[in-house]
């Protein structure tokens, strides 16, 4: 069994708690926990464990990061004591990977719902938002893997939720918001930790038995509210616009664009809100 790279292997006694309670439906998720109380990014020392050979389900948590991280380099504000930041070790097949980011958005939105009430949708390619606030956003995920040049070996998803409000910096302030100031009262940091990995881990296994459609109409079901509405992206001959359909097969975003369907993958999407 690898040794994880620094950190505490217990954790405080409301986390430990709340993860028992719901082991039953964690599958390996959360059997071994790194646990720190500041740290740079836990997807950087779970990237490292997961090289370091630590088996699927492995889990690095902190109460605060430095440099946490979302899509394209973007800072995840992380403040001390506000937040869930937690990152997973997957080694998925490869059948799984076009939708992973997918079906963990899926069950982070209902892990929220089964923890706090509160109804969420799901905004591609990885943001979790307040239903019927589109620009309000929650929580985010970022998927990061290694592999060889056969095969993904490894798989880290990093999950940020804000629990607490925070002094968040400007550019983040404007669109981010928390689940206490949403419900107005307190809620358990543990208890959504617990319910959002038991979802996340629901709709994984869901994916790796060869259920995509399954995993499909879920994401569908909690992004029905964002179809319709406007997107932009850049291209070499400059900004092209459209309005967001569906997601294909493969995950990727359908919009009907000025030129007929596109179907994005990869790269910067603007919602126009």
């Amino acid at each position: 069994m690898a040794r994880p790279p620094g950190g505490r292997l217990t954790v405080p006694d409301e986390i430990a708690e709340a993860l028992a309670h719901a082991r039953p439906r964690l599958g390996p998720l959360g059997q071994r926990v790194l646990w720190f109380d500041e740290i740079g990014s836990t997807n950087d020392r779970a990237l490292a464990w997961a090289e370091d050979g630590a088996d699927e389900g492995a889990i690095v948590l902190a109460d605060a990061q430095s440099a946490g991280r979302g899509r394209l380099g973007r800072s995840w504000a992380s403040p001390a004591g506000a937040g869930i930041y937690v990152s997973l070790v997957l080694r998925p097949a490869a059948h799984a990977m076009p939708l992973l980011t997918m079906a963990a958005g899926v069950g982070v939105s209902d892990g929220i719902a089964a923890a706090t009430g509160l109804q969420t949708h799901v905004k591609w390619p990885n943001d979790v938002c307040v239903a019927g606030r589109p620009s309000r956003k929650l929580a985010g995920l970022l998927a990061e893997g290694g592999s060889s040049a056969e095969r993904v070996l490894h798989v880290v998803l990093g999950i940020g939720i804000n629990v607490l409000p925070a002094a968040y910096p400007p550019e983040v302030a404007a669109r981010a918001t928390s689940l206490e100031g949403e419900l107005g009262r307190a809620v358990s940091r543990p208890a959504v930790l617990a319910e959002c990995l038991a979802g996340v881990w629901r709709h994984y296994d869901t994916l790796t038995a060869r259920r995509p459609d399954d995993v499909l109409a879920a994401w569908r079901a909690r992004a029905a509210e964002t179809f319709g509405r406007r997107v932009e992206w850049d291209e070499p001959s400059g900004t092209r616009r459209g309005v967001a359909r569906d997601v294909d097969g493969n995950g990727a975003l359908v919009v009907a664009g000025d030129g007929g369907t596109v179907r994005l993958t990869a790269g910067e999407v603007r919602w126009v809100e």
